[in-house]
């Protein structure tokens, strides 16, 4: 466990703040958050993060509880894991999902961790994590759909200090940038994540500096706390006490011949509190598709589902986390045995809404939706160039498809868009001009959302013409069990 070291040891002196107070500060953590981004954007090399913005921010508490973020991460479970000091200017690094307890969910995912500090105490953390493009392994994009385990998948980084009080442990970083096949972009979209976040800490640290770090944290509470009132109601009018529903989908095949593979998730609801339970789901594959799901994650996949549904507006933060219980068995597709494959998880990831879907929809028509696409295609091309003034060099991309959104109760789903809504497709101008590609089309296809009043959204059509020999992977899912429709 992590030993953070403190000079000032008083506690938070907390209590009541103002409504005035509290909606300057969730505002000034939104922008905050939106900022880390753009840094990141602005600094990246990678198409992957520059363009599709395949990056993840948060800022948490004292205690590691999100506040504010786009995808929710267990800082808690990897300062469990890390055995050492952490103090100020430190910055932590990881890209191994067993030693964070699935935090990040495969070793293309570099997580960064920093503690926030004001005056000697730690008054928050810092972190963001961004999908490289390369990490190593048998493959370019080190996304093998044959791999056996993480260790054919590329480097994957224990936690440890990549800063220490503010000093980069330069040693460390070129032995992990030795085993990349592109490591100025590995090195450039690392630089942009720890600028974000520093320049997240230098917000908070405005904040504190403003209203005090006792109000700031009291702040913090009463947003988390703002969240457990909401879930908590909420839950109460969703689900009848006692009832248990359950619903399963399929992820088609694992990419070693085995499959389909049954994922099942049942929730009951237990005075306030909700169960959410994976047994029933298949044991892990032989090949790289397991999604090794935290379950804080899992609590965070709830809530966005529920609270964004009910209401868009409110800021969801970690604060309901007690009123769901999580069961996700040993050994089974969501929580793989080490050294179990990780890299091909995309498809769990994406199939985790149409199983809320199925499911929360059951009982509460308002939840309701069809399955989507239901994945995150990916598509990758590397090779060398076999002539003219870049003759021998080296190009390589990663890219992520994006496909129909289910029909909801309010309306059709949009046409051609990713699963995340923060994602972003390559421009083709981008594309022609860095790759040796030319995009012929990219459409959307009509009717393939099915019919309906509140039809699904269409699929997208994309040729590509290749104008260099090269290597081609596509990852991508719903072949044999098709998107499934409803009412």
């Amino acid at each position: 466990m992590a030993q953070i070291i403190q000079s000032n040891p008083e506690p938070f002196a907390k209590g009541e703040v103002d409504p005035v107070t509290v909606d300057i500060i969730e505002n000034a953590l939104r922008n905050a958050r939106y900022e880390m981004d753009e840094v990141l954007f602005r600094t990246a090399l990678s198409p992957g993060i520059r363009e599709q913005h395949d990056e993840f921010p948060l800022i948490a508490g004292p205690d590691g509880k999100m506040v504010v973020g786009q995808f929710g991460l267990s800082i808690p479970a990897l300062l469990d894991r890390f055995d050492g000091t952490i103090e100020e200017g430190d910055v932590l690094l990881t890209s191994d999902p067993y030693s964070c307890d699935g935090a990040i969910s495969h070793a293309n995912d570099w997580l960064v961790v920093t503690p926030i500090y004001v005056d000697g105490r730690v008054v928050g953390w810092a972190s963001m994590f961004g999908h490289m493009s390369d990490v190593g392994g048998k493959t370019a994009c080190s996304m093998p759909t044959d791999a056996h385990t993480i260790f054919e998948e590329g480097v994957v980084i224990p936690p440890f200090k990549l800063y220490s009080k503010g000093v980069l442990n330069e040693d460390a970083l070129r032995i992990i940038l030795n085993q990349v096949r592109q490591p100025d972009w590995n090195r450039a979209d690392l630089n942009g994540i720890v600028a974000a976040c520093r320049t997240a800490s230098r917000r908070i640290q405005e904040l504190c500096a403003r209203f005090g770090a006792d109000t700031y944290v009291s702040t913090l509470d009463a947003l988390l706390d703002r969240n457990y009132q909401a879930m908590k109601k909420l839950l109460a009018i969703l689900f009848e006490d006692g009832e248990t529903i359950t619903f399963s989908d399929y992820i088609c095949d694992d990419g070693v011949g085995f499959g389909p593979y049954k994922l099942t998730m049942s929730l009951t609801r237990n005075g306030e509190k909700v169960l959410l339970d994976f047994t029933g789901s298949d044991p892990q594959s032989p090949g790289p598709i397991n999604y090794y799901i935290n379950e804080n994650l899992a609590r965070m996949f709830f809530g966005i589902y529920v609270i964004t549904v009910a209401d868009p507006q409110i800021l969801w933060n970690d604060g309901f986390y007690p009123l769901i219980d999580v069961v996700i068995p040993d050994k089974t597709f969501w929580k793989p045995e080490f050294p179990a494959a990780l890299n091909a998880r995309n498809h769990g990831v994406g199939r985790i809404f149409d199983l809320f879907g199925g499911l929360l929809g059951q009982k509460t028509p308002d939840l309701l939706n069809a399955a989507g696409f239901s994945s995150s295609p990916h598509f990758m091309y590397s090779g060398h160039y076999s002539d003219g003034d870049r003759k021998g060099e080296w190009f390589q991309l990663y890219s992520i498809g994006f496909g129909g959104i289910p029909g909801r109760p309010i309306g059709d789903g949009p046409d051609g868009h990713s699963l995340w809504p923060s994602f972003l497709n390559i421009p083709c101008e981008y594309l022609e001009s860095y790759y040796p590609l030319r995009i012929e089309r990219w459409e959307t296809v009509p009717d393939t959302g099915g019919a309906g009043l509140h039809r699904g959204g269409n699929g997208v059509d994309v040729a590509y013409h290749f104008l260099e020999p090269g290597t081609i992977a596509i990852h991508d899912d719903r072949w044999l069990t098709y998107p499934w429709g409803v009412n």
